[in-house]
């Protein structure tokens, strides 16, 4: 047993000696190390190693949270003291209550494949942000560079809790990336590229990123404003994703027991098209969001949120299961501070049949957006608003460029009218294919 499980342990242990009917405690260690560099040049380094424990004591229905840097055995003692006291003066909470583990079989951490053990030096990290920059730079129009930046990370998290739960697993990820300028003066453009990977193996070349980003900022020259209309609008699969996160906000169990959702009354309810499927998958192998387990101990199950166009699950955590009188999904997630919340996992739309160009064969004015500026969603009533920039579509065509316009509609409205290409890649945790979705303002010109 390593020092780290034997302090949680000992949290557990002791919380329920000083009087608590229940008790969970959360590990985690985590080394982030980032290198930038801009025009050859050395900008910035950093390392940070942060190990945090977080105490969660029940007593009764009266809950209370606390965390600490301090892991000397000698703080336990004034650690669960804290946590006792807190709870005694707050009041009940009718549903807190610390979940029974699952029946199930927990999945070997190892069986994701989420834990890589390579770790460059800070040197190799350097010199591959240095090509990745030199590689965009060395594109004809390129003028200027914001930066090329490497960053690594590797977290190991323990779970344990007084109903013999303990569990713990590892996860490490690899990032490269570049911003790129083109132009100059008022008609300066800026674009960038990126990726991330679970395993460096696995990590875009610098010499392809550098050119995907040069190649999106040269593209973004001389850009005009749209006029002002109702079009068709295709969305990037790197903005699409956005539409999917939406989605998530709506239908979490924290915002459909507050009310606070606009799609609260819709369950088993067509939102979308039939053709659509939504799903949440913890089990993804190498997935960014992948678990074993979540930060309750329960199983996460694999969900469908919108199964041929309807709602058919919420994302629940214990707590929201249990105002919603369901059970938990398994998927609630914490710091050591914080109390659990549901959230997603590796979410994606299956894709469709039709290519991208397929998509927008038929349009003869629209418009292909390819970046997102600012947000003012409402989660209430849906109302949909943000500053766009990206592509007029002519005849099927992507055209000149275009900026300076903002979108408008309603997510209700939105959703009903999605269609989906099929170009699916998992690079993020949220993935979707390309998008369509007819009849969006525009407020341009």
């Amino acid at each position: 047993m390593t020092q780290q499980q034997e302090f949680i342990r000992n949290l557990i242990t002791q919380a329920k000696k000083a009087g608590a009917t229940d008790a969970d405690a959360i590990f985690l260690d985590s080394t982030s190390v980032g290198v930038q560099v801009r025009n050859g040049q050395v900008e910035e380094l950093e390392r940070s190693e942060v190990k945090t424990v977080g105490l969660r004591v029940f007593i009764h229905k009266k809950v209370s949270t606390v965390s600490t840097t301090d892991l000397q055995s000698q703080n336990i003692e004034k650690l669960v003291e804290q946590a006792i006291a807190m709870a005694k003066i707050l009041p009940e909470d009718p549903y807190a209550e610390l979940p029974t583990p699952s029946k199930k079989t927990y999945i070997n951490p190892k069986d994701l494949d989420l834990y890589d053990v390579s770790e460059q030096s800070t040197k190799e990290m350097l010199e591959q942000a240095k090509e990745t920059e030199a590689a965009a730079l060395n594109i004809k129009g390129i003028t200027n560079s914001m930066g090329g930046r490497y960053n690594y990370e590797k977290t190991a998290m323990i779970l344990a809790n007084s109903k013999n739960f303990f569990g713990t697993y590892q996860r490490t990820s690899y990032a490269l990336s570049v911003c790129v300028l083109a132009g100059s003066g008022t008609d300066m453009q800026r674009d960038y590229d990126y990726h991330s990977t679970v395993h460096l193996k696995d990590l875009e070349s610098p010499d392809l990123i550098g050119k995907r980003a040069a190649q999106k900022t040269l593209a973004k020259l001389n850009p005009i404003k749209p006029k002002t209309g109702i079009f068709p609008v295709i969305f990037h699969p790197r903005v699409a994703n956005s539409i999917l996160s939406h989605l998530a906000d709506a239908v979490n169990g924290h915002a459909i027991a507050k009310g606070s959702s606009f799609l609260k009354d819709k369950m088993g309810e067509f939102i979308f098209p039939k053709e659509i499927t939504i799903i949440d998958n913890p089990y993804k192998i190498k997935g960014f969001a992948s678990r074993p387990f979540d930060a309750e101990g329960l199983y996460p199950e694999e969900l469908k949120l919108v199964e041929s166009g309807k709602i058919a699950n919420w994302l629940l955590d214990s707590h929201t299961a249990r105002q919603l009188n369901l059970q938990s999904n398994g998927h609630a997630t914490r710091g050591p501070s914080s109390p659990p919340t549901p959230t997603p996992t590796n979410l994606y739309a299956l894709p469709g049949q039709e290519t991208p160009q397929e998509l927008m064969q038929d349009i003869s004015e629209g418009i292909y957006i390819t970046e997102l500026i600012g947000s003012s969603v409402n989660m209430v009533t849906g109302d949909y608003s943000r500053g766009a920039s990206g592509f007029m579509i002519r005849n099927g065509q992507i055209a000149e460029p275009i900026m300076e316009f903002t979108l408008a509609s309603n997510l209700k409205d939105m959703f009903a009218k999605v269609r989906v290409a099929n170009d699916l890649e998992f690079r993020y945790t949220v993935n979707s294919p390309t998008l369509r979705i007819d009849e969006i303002s525009i407020a341009g010109q």
